[in-house]
């Protein structure tokens, strides 16, 4: 017997799991790059640290730097945390939003490295990082709830880690399964193809995105190596310079200087986020939309139902929609129980308002990037 002719959608949906497999073996590499570098640091600030005299703004510097990396690797430690304690709570429920069947791979340190690096971690006082510390848990949550790490995708989707899927990864998968699951709903073919067709374009869009996070997380890695190179030779010198910068000549203390600017670098490339991972439409731009004067949605409906502006502002980011389109996706949304469920929204108070803020939200959000 010949096997059923996959649809469209099906195949993009395909092309998007792929791609995602093949990111989350990246930013598994990333965590492992990023491990053997916190290392390097760690050694050449123990240097730094027993160096007596050293100049009071070479001290401080060291010192923020060190912050910033205890930081990052206090976030990693979190996400792993947070992790396991989702996969106990979920495996109470029935593994609620994993799947039948589907077990989760248990998230090592070195991955959730991976994922901390690639979410980013604000460091104090500086802007080296676009997320908060609390953003990043959340976008690496939503991350897992896209699938990451999880065999054979679904993740995490259900209860809170569903409202923070604020990037392309989470409705790619989890998403856009669930509402795929609505279109059993439409009697009639034309409406039904109309739907898989926004669909399909967008997982080719994130299938985009995707190709080039791993662009992104390759050349991050090799950077890193680069850099650990360096760091291992600067030790070397280090060594050799003695343990009082007063009796340094000039010239060491100058090489002291660049090898400062070495560790900032390098603590940058831990702590800055992948920019093709980031959410399109965030905090900041919901935060800036609320406070355009021309807004015409209703600020208390946007405010109440924030997490979900932000989840289909993503979902449709760049997905070109006439009025019919926005009916249809309405009337899939309206009809699709598990999904206002994850979203915690009640059928009752669903209406297409909703989605008339998310559109003129999108259209704010382009004139503030093409400006």
């Amino acid at each position: 017997m010949c096997n059923k002719k996959k649809s469209k959608l099906k195949l993009a949906q395909d092309e998007a799991q792929a791609a995602i497999n093949e990111t989350n073996k990246k930013i598994e590499e990333l965590g492992e790059h990023s491990n053997s570098l916190c290392v390097e640091l760690n050694n050449i600030q123990e240097l730094f640290d027993e160096i007596r005299n050293i100049p009071t703004d070479k001290k401080l510097e060291c010192e923020k730097l060190k912050k910033i990396r205890l930081n990052w690797k206090q976030q990693a430690e979190k996400i792993e945390s947070d992790y396991r304690a989702a996969a106990v709570k979920n495996a109470g429920a029935g593994a609620a939003g994993v799947g039948a069947g589907v077990a989760v791979v248990a998230l090592g340190p070195t991955a959730a490295m991976g994922i901390a690096t690639t979410f980013g971690v604000a460091s104090t006082g500086t802007a080296i990082s676009t997320l908060s510390g609390a953003a990043a848990t959340n976008a690496a949550l939503a991350w897992l709830g896209g699938g990451a790490l999880a065999a054979g995708g679904g993740g995490m989707a259900a209860g809170n880690a569903f409202l923070a899927l604020a990037g392309p990864v989470g409705w790619a998968i989890a998403g856009v399964a669930l509402i795929a699951s609505g279109l059993m709903f439409w009697k009639s073919a034309s409406d039904k193809k109309k739907i898989e067709d926004i669909f399909t374009l967008i997982s080719k869009r994130d299938v985009k995105s995707y190709k080039l996070a791993i662009v992104e997380l390759s050349e991050r890695t090799s950077r890193i190596n680069n850099e650990c190179k360096m760091l291992r030779e600067a030790i070397s010198k280090i060594e050799s310079f003695g343990t009082d910068y007063d009796a340094m000549t000039e010239a060491q203390q100058y090489e002291l200087g660049a090898y400062l600017n070495l560790m900032l670098s390098s603590t940058q490339l831990l702590v800055n986020p992948i920019m093709g991972l980031l959410p399109k439409f965030a905090d900041n731009e919901f935060d800036m939309y609320i406070s355009w004067k021309n807004r015409k949605a209703d600020t208390g409906m946007c405010n109440d139902y924030k997490p979900l502006i932000i989840s289909f502002a993503n979902l449709l980011y760049k997905i070109d929609l006439d009025d019919k389109d926005k009916k249809l996706l309405y009337k899939t949304f309206k009809k699709n129980k598990k999904m206002l469920k994850a979203l915690d929204v009640r059928k009752k108070d669903f209406s297409i308002e909703m989605i008339d803020a998310v559109e003129e939200a999108l259209s704010y959000c382009y004139q503030l990037k093409e400006a």
